[in-house]
């Protein structure tokens, strides 16, 4: 089964040698915005070491408030993408293929920066009745869209091989989704989950616009929250097409669909339900392509995982399973190759005796 995840896999000409992504996870060590050598060498020792695509951490968008840490990489302005130029040439020369993940963090509160720049949501609403930042007027949210598909321009100059958007986690296009955080009365808010969504599909739609037809576009969606890990967008299959269709039709040609568990069934209440994933669920429903992600590789949940709680390399017998029987199609790894470089290898040569555990002390350098 082991071969399952290192068959090749090609999306609209670009030719990934094995199913495993690099999962985006911040790791806040690029001063003002601007990622420098040691970032480069982050990445390409992950490009040596086997991965088949690297997401990049969140890099904020050129809007105010994009980003809530000075550390957190920009993607805009001629000194950061000069330093991402020089991320995808060190990628590259390791073998590696590489994506930005494009961020607006939108009313995320970060309690370790008590004096973050002004904060935008679609109503001035981190969580429901929880009030933080600037409600989006119907400007502040035109110069949004046009933000995301500069970046994706410009990731398609530098030479990055495919974009993805940060759709997921209770951030800036989350809390359109979201109905508790969405109180809006414009063509962007509405009861509908698809209403809701116009504008994710929007962004998707001057993205597209922005790279052409053939450059991969991905986006990072989840149901949980950071403010609400239990929440749901969509409770039934029809409420998952209706919130994820309209992304794909607007120009999306992976969805990148995180769990907290990626073996947790996403709708296990159904009769009959055969125990797809939310990755799984995505892909039979809408026929595209999905990464699943969530706690991949190592025991314990990624949640805890960064609160402190430790875990050890766990068995991926489940994951190869699925994964076999084309559940989905590409698998992100996340803490795994935060602690190693040469995960991808070890597996690939099935030494798991040789896996790293993962400790948040890990967080603290860039291996």
């Amino acid at each position: 089964m082991h071969d399952a995840l290192f068959r090749p896999f090609t999306l609209k000409g670009l030719t990934l040698p094995n199913r495993i992504v690099m999962a985006p996870m911040t790791r806040s060590f690029s001063p003002d915005g601007v990622p420098g050598a040691n970032v480069a060498a982050y990445y390409r020792r992950r490009a040596e070491g086997g991965v088949g695509l690297i997401v990049t951490e969140g890099t904020g968008v050129e809007r105010t408030g994009s980003t809530n840490d000075p550390n957190v990489p920009h993607f805009f302005g001629d000194a950061a993408l000069a330093g991402w130029a020089e991320v995808v040439r060190e990628t590259h020369a390791g073998g590696g293929l590489i994506a930005p993940q494009l961020w607006h963090v939108g009313a995320a509160r970060n309690h370790a920066n008590p004096n973050p720049p002004p904060q935008e949501s679609p109503s001035g609403l981190f969580k429901p009745g929880k009030p933080f930042g600037n409600a989006m007027s119907d400007a502040d949210v035109a110069d949004a869209i046009a933000a995301f598909a500069r970046a994706a321009g410009d990731a398609k100059r530098l030479g990055f091989d495919a974009v993805e958007l940060h759709g997921a986690h209770g951030y800036l296009i989350d809390q359109f989704f979201w109905e508790g955080t969405n109180e809006r009365g414009d063509r962007y808010g509405g009861r509908s989950i698809a209403e809701r969504g116009r504008f994710a599909a929007d962004i998707l739609k001057a993205v597209r616009a922005e790279v052409g037809p053939d450059y991969p576009v991905i986006i990072r969606v989840s149901q949980w929250k950071q403010q609400d890990y239990g929440f749901r967008i969509a409770t039934t299959p029809d409420q998952l097409v209706e919130w994820l269709g309209p992304l794909v039709d607007a120009g999306a040609d992976v969805l990148h669909c995180s769990q907290r568990r990626f073996w947790e069934p996403e709708f296990p209440e159904l009769d009959g339900d055969d125990g797809l994933n939310f990755a799984g669920w995505t892909k039979k429903l809408l026929n595209v392509p999905t990464i699943t992600v969530g706690s991949v590789g190592l025991s314990g949940e990624f949640i805890a995982g960064f609160a402190g709680e430790a875990s050890t390399p766990a068995g991926i017998e489940n994951l190869l399973e699925r994964l076999e029987r084309d559940e989905f199609d590409l698998v992100g790894v996340g803490r795994a190759l935060i602690v190693d470089p040469d995960w991808a290898l070890k597996v690939r040569d099935g030494r798991m005796d040789a896996l790293t555990p993962f400790d948040r002390s890990a967080l603290g350098s860039l291996v």
